[in-house]
């Protein structure tokens, strides 16, 4: 079995790291470059930037703070917010960037997926798929974008099925609904579209307690867990949360 993964995410809004409930109730909590460069050497096993009004903005990601904080990581990078095209992740990945996180973009112009992972291996190409529940769509969640503002009409399960056709390498589900609440990931949105596709699934959006992450992998069928308010917060260190697993049997990077 591989290594279940850490990922602190760093929400960014102008360049600095926030963090809100249900996409809303934004805080400033500092520096991303700062924050990522703490979390590299306490031992996160990557690291996930996301300029989350680029899109509201109609921008590209800020590339300052993506700069500033590949400069003082050790880890891999993952960045998202804004991209609508294959040179926006080329540039992306001239910055020093591992892999690039395409939303509402992918969802307006699917063969933007194709292309980019065509261009740069889908290893290196993740799609995010922010969530709500709905009893509107067969799965109960649908796809929503531009920042968690718009619903698409899109079941969520589908849409994932969809984006591992067309050659995404990782999915990284948030739910909506969860987000922020320190209440626990959403497990069955999670584990629905685990079980659905191949690729790597990162649970997003609700961790609070040490339990949510075991939760997380055993019961949502993650392969990796984003942390943001638990460990912005100080709740637990990355040390503690990879030792809680590793004592409930999970294997994790050391």
């Amino acid at each position: 079995m591989n290594d279940r993964r850490i990922i602190p995410c760093l929400d960014t809004r102008n360049g600095r790291l926030v963090k809100g409930v249900h996409f809303v109730d934004i805080k400033d909590l500092g520096d991303p470059a700062e924050n990522g460069a703490a979390y590299s050497q306490a031992g996160a096993d990557e690291l996930v930037l996301l300029d989350i009004t680029a899109t509201l903005e109609g921008r590209k990601t800020l590339l300052d703070a993506v700069r500033r904080t590949v400069d003082r990581i050790t880890i891999p990078l993952t960045v998202g917010g804004g991209i609508s095209e294959v040179w926006h992740i080329q540039e992306l990945f001239d910055a020093g960037v591992s892999k690039a996180s395409i939303n509402t973009a992918a969802v307006r112009n699917p063969d933007l997926v194709k292309e980019a992972a065509k261009e740069f291996g889908g290893d290196r190409i993740t799609v995010a798929i922010d969530t709500r529940q709905s009893a509107s769509c067969p799965s109960g969640f649908e796809v929503m974008v531009s920042g968690g503002t718009k619903p698409t009409g899109i079941d969520a399960v589908e849409w994932a099925k969809k984006v591992e056709d067309l050659g995404a390498g990782s999915i990284l589900p948030t739910s909506m609904d969860a987000d922020g609440t320190q209440a626990g990931y959403d497990i069955p949105m999670t584990r629905a579209i685990a079980d659905a596709v191949r690729l790597p699934v990162i649970a997003s959006g609700g961790a609070g307690k040490l339990e949510h992450l075991y939760e997380a992998i055993v019961d949502g069928h993650a392969d990796a867990v984003l942390v943001a308010s638990i460990a912005h917060f100080g709740t637990f260190t990355i040390k503690q949360m990879k030792d809680y697993l590793a004592q409930r049997g999970i294997a994790v990077r050391r």
